[in-house]
């Protein structure tokens, strides 16, 4: 039986961290808000989930993952619950417990890339709190990008395996999540990233070995993959980069 998973149709955003997921195991997967609403999916069935009386573990806003009866919320949620049966994670529990704290400090990184372009809030335009996002966008591209991002370089450097994983010795879902954000903060902050990457060679090379693996390559060249947008988590506004 195929997952289901259910986010918004034309922004990666945070369901772009469980799609890498699925991608890279060649897990069987219907992406329904992106389907046809004949087939009674789309937008409307995404709703639908979202507000079913009947669902004791209703999820607070996508991503969410369905997976027969069992629904599960939140994007690191989904990726700890995912990660035994894809291969994504270690069997033991330190492995595991490790690989969940390395997503949860990428999830934290994300938040503040996105707060970078609407630090007052999410309900307003970007024009409207422009002075407030040129603010916080200079104190995140010259401290909290490279004191995050050095963060991910010592854990690779530190790894009792060698550098070219985050956790033990394989590919693991926090692996496929740090490309992603690498991918998202080069679109948003070009000059600002490539400072910092400069700087974290470890993370480059990691970031360049998932690009290169098989399905996710053939995933990026495909149409199902959404390209990055002014609409997502990632934005690219020239003013702020490197403000």
């Amino acid at each position: 039986m195929a997952y289901e998973l259910h986010y918004w149709p034309t922004i990666q955003g945070r369901g772009e961290f469980v799609r890498l997921a699925l991608e890279a195991a060649g897990a069987p997967y219907i992406d329904i808000a992106r389907g046809d609403e004949a087939d009674k999916q789309g937008v409307p069935a995404l709703m639908r989930a979202l507000a079913d009386k009947r669902e004791r573990h209703l999820p607070f806003a996508p991503p969410f993952l369905k997976d027969g009866d069992y629904v599960i919320g939140q994007t690191a949620a989904i990726l700890q619950y995912l990660a035994p049966t894809l291969k994504l994670v270690g069997r033991n529990e330190q492995a595991r417990t490790w690989s969940l704290q390395v997503q949860l400090t990428i999830a934290d990184m994300v938040d503040e890339a996105h707060d970078a372009h609407h630090p007052v809030s999410s309900s307003l335009y970007y024009e409207d709190q422009k002075p407030e996002a040129l603010r916080r966008a200079s104190f995140f591209c010259r401290e909290r990008m490279p004191k995050f991002m050095q963060w991910f370089e010592r854990i690779l450097v530190q790894n009792p395996a060698g550098p070219r994983h985050l956790v033990a010795g394989r590919l693991s879902y926090p692996d496929l999540s740090l490309f992603q954000l690498v991918e998202g903060l080069r679109y948003a902050f070009p000059k600002a990233s490539e400072r910092v990457l400069s700087r974290t060679p470890h993370v480059r090379e990691l970031q360049a070995r998932v690009a290169a693996l098989p399905r996710v390559a053939a995933y990026l060249a495909s149409e199902r993959r959404i390209p990055f947008n002014q609409q997502g988590l990632f934005r690219h506004y020239p003013e702020l980069d490197d403000a």
